[in-house]
C-alpha cells in the first residue's frame, strides 16, 4: 500500500504521482523525493494524520553489518582526496563533496518494508526530518533519518520566507571540530547565501545563525542557517532550479564541484545527496531535508550514501573516517529486524571492496 510520514505526519490514500515539479504550486499536500541523479517523485496523498494509521504497520529484517560492499573503498577514497585536494590547487574548486555508496542485499526482501526501517531508525537514531516514502507502483522505497534542512517555507502575513541550515563539520565530540571544519562551513553558507538569493528579494538574505555545534546520536555537527524573503510568485520549479542539488552535498563553486564529482565518485548517487519532504500546496509551506543517513530499496538491494567535505586542509585518513562515522550506527540499525530488536547494542563495523 502507498503510504508515507514526512514531517511527523503519516499519509495514505495516494492521489496522484508525477514528476511535474509544477504541480506543487496546485493544491493538496505532497510527499516529495528529489533524487541527487533522476527525476523527482511527488506524491499526493487524500490523509494526512498525527499518528500511524490503522494496518500500516511494515516488517523488516535488514542486512548483516558484515555484508555491506562500497563503491569506493578506502584507498579508492583515499585517491578521490587527493585528486579533489589537487584540484583545489589548481583553483578549479575551493571545497567538494566525494561521496561513496554502499550496498548490501536483504535476506528477505519480501518482509523489507521501508515503513518498518523507519521505526527501526526512529526508535534507535532519533532525527528531526526523519520519515519514509513507499510507493510500491513506482519501486520507490526510502525511508531517512536526515538531521539537516535542505529548505523550509512558511508563509507570513508579508509573503513568503524560505530557510535553509547547511552541515559541514562532523566530529565525535564538540572537540574533535577544527579549524578546517569552521571554514569549509562557512564557505557553504556563503553558497547558500548566493542560492537563495536568486529567488529572494534583494537585500533579504540573512545568516541569522552560524556555526552551532548541534548534537546528534553518536556524532555533532556544524550547523548554519540562512534564510531570505521569496520574490512573489516564485513557484516550486524556481525554487528547486536556485537551490539544487542542495551546496552542502556538492561543494563551491557548485557547478565545477559537481563536474569532479561526477569524475570521481563510481556510482550514481541517486536518492542520496537529494531532498525528501513534504509540500503543502494549499498554504505554500515545505519542510525539505537534504537526503543524507538516508537509505533505499533497488532490485532486493539496500543502500545508503555516505561522505565527507574536502578541502585544502583535508587529511585523506580522517576524511575516509568521517565516512564511516557517519555510517556505522545507521548501518548496524538497518540490520535490525522490525519488530523485535529495536533495542541492540550498536556494533562496530567495516564495508568491504564490491
Amino acid at each position: 500500500m502507498p503510504a508515507a510520514c514526512v514531517g511527523g505526519r503519516w499519509a495514505t490514500g495516494l492521489l496522484e504521482v508525477t514528476s511535474d515539479l509544477a504541480a506543487l504550486d496546485t493544491s493538496g499536500r505532497w510527499a516529495i523525493a528529489l533524487p541527487y541523479t533522476g527525476s523527482p517523485v511527488l506524491a499526493r496523498f487524500a490523509a494526512w494524520s498525527d499518528a500511524p494509521p490503522a494496518g500500516l504497520d511494515g516488517r523488516w529484517r535488514g542486512p548483516a553489518v558484515g555484508v555491506w560492499s562500497t563503491s569506493l573503498d578506502q584507498s579508492a577514497y583515499v585517491f578521490a582526496v587527493e585528486a579533489t585536494r589537487s584540484a583545489i590547487a589548481r583553483g578549479t574548486v575551493y571545497q567538494a563533496n566525494i561521496c561513496r555508496v554502499m550496498s548490501a542485499s536483504l535476506p528477505d526482501p519480501a518482509a523489507s518494508d521501508v515503513a518498518g526501517l523507519f521505526e527501526l531508525l526512529r526508535d534507535g537514531n532519533p532525527a528531526p526530518y526523519a520519515g519514509f516514502l513507499r510507493l510500491p507502483e513506482q519501486g520507490v522505497h526510502i525511508a531517512s533519518a536526515s538531521p539537516e534542512l535542505f529548505l523550509a517555507v512558511t508563509a507570513t502575513p508579508e509573503g513568503r520566507v524560505v530557510r535553509s541550515g547547511p552541515i559541514k563539520g562532523t566530529g565525535r565530540t564538540a572537540a574533535d571540530l577544527t579549524d578546517k571544519d569552521v571554514a569549509e562551513n562557512i564557505m557553504i553558507v556563503d553558497l547558500v547565501r548566493n542560492d537563495l538569493s536568486r529567488v529572494s528579494r534583494t537585500g533579504t538574505v540573512t545568516v541569522p545563525t552560524l556555526l552551532e555545534v548541534q548534537e546528534h546520536p553518536g556524532l555533532v555537527h556544524l550547523v548554519s542557517y540562512v534564510e531570505g524573503d521569496l520574490v512573489e510568485g516564485t513557484g516550486w520549479a524556481d525554487l528547486v532550479d536556485a537551490a539544487f542539488p542542495p551546496g552542502s552535498v556538492t561543494g563551491a563553486p557548485k557547478y565545477s564541484a559537481l563536474r569532479l564529482i561526477e569524475g570521481l565518485e563510481r556510482e550514481e548517487r541517486s536518492y542520496y545527496c537529494g531532498a525528501f519532504g513534504w509540500v503543502d500546496a494549499d498554504t505554500g509551506e515545505a519542510e525539505l531535508a537534504v537526503a543524507i543517513r538516508t537509505f533505499w530499496v533497488d532490485s532486493g538491494t539496500l543502500k545508503f550514501g555516505t561522505g565527507a567535505g574536502i578541502t585544502w586542509g583535508s587529511d585523506a585518513a580522517s576524511e575516509w573516517r568521517e565516512t564511516e562515522l557517519k555510517a556505522s550506527r545507521l548501518v548496524e540499525i538497518a540490520g535490525r529486524t522490525w519488530p523485535g530488536q529495536a533495542d541492540s547494542p550498536t556494533q562496530s563495523w567495516q564495508a568491504s571492496a564490491p
